[in-house]
């Protein structure tokens, strides 16, 4: 891949996490990929997120976990925000 491409793509992962969340560690990145990859795969496929779902409990549940730290933090982001009342 073009290595400009991936840099400007990283850094959209990295404003995405930022606004999202708050956290732009490593970790975090990792975890928004997740969660937009399936958000995305879910809303375009949902037969094939059901199926996946079905055979990999364990996996499902840990992509649950994914989605809802996302969401306590997104919560807590939009906390901050002054106008946020």
């Amino acid at each position: 891949m073009n290595t400009d491409f991936e840099k400007e793509f990283n850094a959209l992962v990295v404003k995405t996490a930022e606004l999202i969340t708050g956290d732009t560690s490593p970790e975090m990145l990792e975890k928004i990929k997740i969660w937009a990859f399936f958000n995305h795969v879910h809303k375009s496929l949902p037969a094939l997120t059901s199926h996946w779902n079905q055979t990999h409990p364990e996996s499902k549940a840990e992509v649950r976990r994914i989605f809802e730290e996302i969401r306590d933090l997104n919560q807590a982001q939009q906390a901050k925000k002054p106008d946020s009342k």
